[in-house]
């Protein structure tokens, strides 16, 4: 503890003081005046006099205890208005559990000397842990989306420092709900001898923005230190999707949306890196976010500038005949406290120009067989009636497309796609009534998924089947078009095969009709399938992702692949191929670009981007998450402590009893 204590109204002290003090001195030198009338004696009168009597003006101010008393009494009271306060670092009880968040907005710089904030919240938790107890005990848990033990319940305070020490920072977003599970569990476990019916004290430290704070509970009690200054700065790229153009897929549109998160606006300029040359730049200007938050206007409506135009995006058309790698990084990092959201990558693969079979059961689907696939810019694209398609057996497609066509033959591994029937002997069926199908009248579209990239932007609320299918679906698979009376589109992986079913026959419905969303529908679906990507662009990843790679995969390595190497932001990491199922990389905890050696088809290059506006947001929340406990004064990284009361209790009071005691026995006197 600070042996000096601070002062955090000084000025509304020294007003008080130069008021008060000079009005209780008048009122001791100023004299009553009376009217002198003759009395027999006045003997019985002095002490009286004396006590009701103050002094002329030009006269000596005399010795008088009650001005003391009432001179100290003011004191006190003007230094208690002052509010004092004394600073110290507070120490762990018998039972501590110490959470340290490491998520991405704890990398902010916006500490003093330019640390971070998890520098400073290892620095405040190692303070703890030199002030614990004697017989204490306490143990660490590091957190972003998911906790990780550090040190499980010891009394080694170097143990439990060096478990601090060893914290990284990652820039994956923050959640509270299993680091709290983490923590009661962890105290189940603590020895018996050792419970002392004491419940355990959480200590977090942390910036408090929490995704998951609305669904907090915590048996404990739990003690809030606030990491991280109110007035960091911070521009962020929250949004960013870039896709080949569907009528020239050498053209590239790339878009950017970008978030202010100070509490000023500001101007950045946007560039456009492809395969590490600048391509472009463009100008956005962006409102702070506080503007749009009800509480923030409360109290700062007057800093709101309505007449400001803000645009918040940036777009980019670009020609990429190949393969590249897309970055969007803002270039205003004056004042810009957090790195990670910065920039954002992409992976763009080449224009494939697919293998595409369609089996049909006669030439009548003109939409599929003479409009939709010559469109699409395929390889060599055939069409084979179902018996051809029965002696001929083929195989080497990208995708197979079965018309109104149960086959009974199919390729050990492949993408399928049904219209109006089901792959044979697979969990995603027709439903029976015996031998007879079982059909479905008039159904409409009651939802879609909207965010799928094979129905990405397609509307599809007019959409209408005068018959179709009802369709037995598995519990893991996707259904991708929900009807009124039953899933009208459905996506599953079984073993090595992709089938996406339309339980409906085209013919059938009003599909071909309603503008351009089956053929967008049919060439989102083909790239789906074929490359296993976004509209030709791989997906981008959040910081700790964890990829699976299937077997099929895998198997076009070679059988003298015998571990994978990743590279990226993390350094190198091997990790040995299992001999049979698939396989899983390690977590990709740091935003950045990942590459794998030997290059897996498809995961070559693998991009991680924040993209998280809570993350982005770097004002502390000051009350604890979920409101949870108690939130600790914080002034410089040390607990406040309130000194007034003290000065109230200690000196105002008794010397208020003093004075009441000794003006009482001058007046009896």
């Amino acid at each position: 503890m600070s042996w000096f204590p601070h002062f955090l109204s000084p000025l509304a002290a020294a007003i008080a003081a130069a008021i008060t003090l000079p009005i209780l001195l008048i009122l001791y030198f100023l004299k009553l005046r009376r009217r002198e009338i003759p009395v027999s004696s006045t003997f019985l009168w002095k002490k009286a006099i004396r006590d009701l009597q103050v002094n002329a003006p030009f006269q000596r101010l005399r010795k008088n205890l009650l001005l003391l008393l009432q001179l100290l009494l003011l004191l006190a009271l003007i230094l208690a208005l002052s509010r004092p306060v004394s600073n110290y670092t507070p120490g762990a009880g018998k039972l501590a559990v110490i959470l340290i968040d490491r998520s991405a907005s704890m990398s902010a710089a916006d500490m003093p000397g330019g640390k971070t904030r998890l520098d400073e919240a290892k620095r405040e938790a190692t303070d703890l842990v030199s002030g614990m107890d004697r017989n204490g005990q306490a143990t660490v848990i590091a957190f972003d989306d998911t906790p990780e033990v550090m040190q499980t319940f010891t009394g080694d305070t170097q143990a439990l420092k060096n478990a601090i020490d060893r914290i990284a920072p990652t820039d994956r977003r923050t959640k509270l709900a299993m680091a709290f599970q983490l923590a009661e569990a962890q105290s189940a476990f603590i020895p018996e001898n050792n419970r002392s019916n004491v419940r355990p004290e959480v200590w977090l430290y942390s910036d408090g923005r929490a995704s998951d704070s609305d669904n907090l509970r915590l048996q404990g009690d739990l003690k809030y230190q606030k990491i991280g200054s109110d007035t960091a700065n911070n521009i962020g790229i929250v949004a960013l999707d870039a896709r080949r153009d569907y009528d020239n897929p050498v053209s590239v549109q790339v878009f950017a949306r970008l978030a202010n998160f100070g509490d000023k606006p500001v101007s950045a300029d946007v560039k456009l890196i492809v395969d590490g040359k600048d391509r472009s730049i463009a100008g956005v200007t962006l409102a702070p976010q506080r503007w749009s938050d009800p509480v923030w206007l409360k109290s700062h409506a007057n800093e709101k500038d309505d007449s400001f135009i803000s645009k918040d995006s940036a777009e980019f058309t670009i020609d990429m005949p190949a393969a590249g790698n897309i970055r969007v990084e803002q270039l205003n990092k004056r004042g810009d406290q957090l790195a990670a959201d910065d920039s954002a990558e992409v992976i763009v693969p080449p224009p494939k120009s697919l293998s595409v079979l369609l089996v049909t059961a006669a030439h009548d689907n003109p939409w599929i067989e003479q409009k939709a696939l010559p469109a699409m810019h395929l390889k060599n694209p055939q069409v084979m009636l179902e018996e051809d398609y029965e002696d001929k057996q083929p195989k080497n497609f990208d995708v197979i497309i079965f018309d109104r066509v149960t086959p009974a033959f199919l390729p050990e591994s492949g993408n399928y796609i049904y219209f109006g029937c089901a792959p044979p002997n697979a969990r995603l069926k027709i439903e029976k009534n015996g031998e007879i199908y079982q059909t479905l009248e008039d159904c409409n579209v009651l939802d879609w998924q909207r965010d799928h990239p094979i129905l990405r932007q397609l509307p599809l609320g007019r959409l209408y089947a005068g018959t179709m299918y009802k369709l037995d679906v598995p519990p893991d698979a996707k259904i991708l078009i929900d009807g009124l009376k039953g899933p009208m589109v459905v996506l599953d992986r079984e073993g090595r095969n992709t089938n996406l079913v339309i339980a409906f026959d085209v013919l059938q419905s009003n599909w071909p009709n309603i503008g351009w969303t089956f053929p967008v529908f049919l060439h989102n679906a083909l790239q789906f399938l074929a490359v296993g990507s976004e509209l030709n662009v791989r997906q981008s990843y959040e910081p700790g992702a964890v990829i699976k790679i299937p077997r099929t995969t895998l198997d076009k390595l070679g059988a003298d692949v015998k571990s994978i190497r990743l590279n990226g932001p993390m350094g190198s990491n091997e990790v040995p191929i299992p001999p049979t199922g698939d396989y899983v990389l390690p977590p990709m905890n740091r935003v950045g670009i990942y590459k794998t050696d030997p290059p897996i088809p498809q995961y070559e290059e693998m991009a991680v981007n924040l993209l998280d506006e809570n993350e982005s947001n770097l004002l502390p929340a000051d009350a604890p998450p979920g409101n949870v406990g108690t939130a600790l004064a914080v002034t410089g990284g040390k607990s406040r402590l309130e000194l007034w009361w003290w000065f109230v209790a200690c000196l105002a009071l008794p010397l208020v009893m003093a004075e009441w005691w000794v003006y009482t026995r001058r007046v009896h006197l």
